[in-house]
């Protein structure tokens, strides 16, 4: 079944559409990753998801609920982590946490959860004393104490330095092994490559791919297949490929969209000829590679 259902979804500020005709769907115990620009409406989104904004149009179904009038009903089941959060600075960790948990009808120990988040050392420290990172932590376990069916992580990660972030990895991979659903929105291709089913990859409010990390480079950007030039041949005796062909000193670079194909007759023309392929590589598109190719390196702030 799916948690998420977005619908032509529209939110529009006056002349301009932040978020432009989205649709898509997320199934329940998946991670979904929304990626895009600055600007290109993922928070916005998410906001709308929560309950927190209102859509234009479109329609909307978070776990059965519209979230515009799914009210306490609604909220009790899904967690939050937003880019920025306000906490009272004379609180200490340990007293937030319980404070959230009493919201839930549903919940997770106190200080299991502030464990889990490796705030440990500094549960009993007030927030206005904590780190920038260790304040992103504390949104964890602000977002997590309620049990949530569905976590929203709106740019979890940012302000931790890589410990950090391989320890939330584990953290949220850990929260779906126990059927969580979650939807995450991030900077970092690494971060959705990692940990992300599937990728949702928007800019200026509209989809522009959809489909698992490993599926998109097919579509969307080419295989780097590399070789060294083999001894006592030319570049003229090179067989003809489908990609693009580059000569860097004495290595040969070529660009694919079609790696099967050019690996088999690179090889094939190896073997006929009786020469080696040193240092023959093939390197598929990361989703780094695939995201800066759908939208063109760029930052749609403006």
């Amino acid at each position: 079944m799916a948690a998420i259902v977005v619908q032509d979804l529209r939110r529009e500020y006056g002349a301009l559409a932040a978020v432009d005709g989205l649709s898509f769907d997320v199934a329940e115990g998946e991670l979904f990753a929304l990626l895009g620009p600055n600007g290109a409406g993922k928070t916005t989104t998410v906001e709308i998801l929560t309950g927190h904004r209102r859509r234009t149009s479109g329609d909307v179904r978070v776990l059965g609920f519209d979230p515009q009038t799914g009210g306490r009903a609604y909220r009790r089941r899904i967690g939050v982590v937003l880019q920025s959060a306000g906490f009272e600075e004379d609180f200490t960790v340990r007293e937030l946490v319980g404070l959230q948990r009493r919201l839930y009808p549903r919940v997770h120990d106190t200080d299991a959860v502030i464990e889990l988040v490796g705030l440990t050392d500094k549960c009993d420290a007030r927030v206005k004393v904590l780190s920038g990172g260790q304040r992103r932590r504390l949104d964890l376990a602000l977002g997590i104490i309620g049990a949530p069916d569905l976590l929203f992580l709106d740019e979890p990660t940012t302000g931790f330095d890589p410990a950090a972030r391989h320890h939330a990895w584990a953290l949220i991979r850990r929260l779906r092994e126990l059927g969580t659903t979650v939807l995450l929105t991030t900077h970092y291709m690494d971060e959705a490559e990692h940990l992300a089913d599937r990728v949702a990859v928007i800019k200026a409010g509209r989809l522009v791919a959809l489909g698992r990390p490993d599926e998109l480079g097919g579509a969307a950007a080419e295989h780097v297949l590399r070789f060294a030039l083999p001894a006592g041949t030319v570049w003229s005796d090179l067989p003809t490929l489908s990609g693009r062909v580059q000569r860097h000193d004495a290595a040969v670079v070529v660009h694919t969209r079609d790696p099967l194909r050019d690996t088999h007759t690179v090889t094939g023309w190896a073997i006929e000829h009786g020469v080696a392929l040193p240092q023959l590589t093939l390197t598929r598109p990361t989703l780094e590679d695939v995201y800066l190719k759908l939208t063109g390196g760029d930052d749609d702030d403006s």
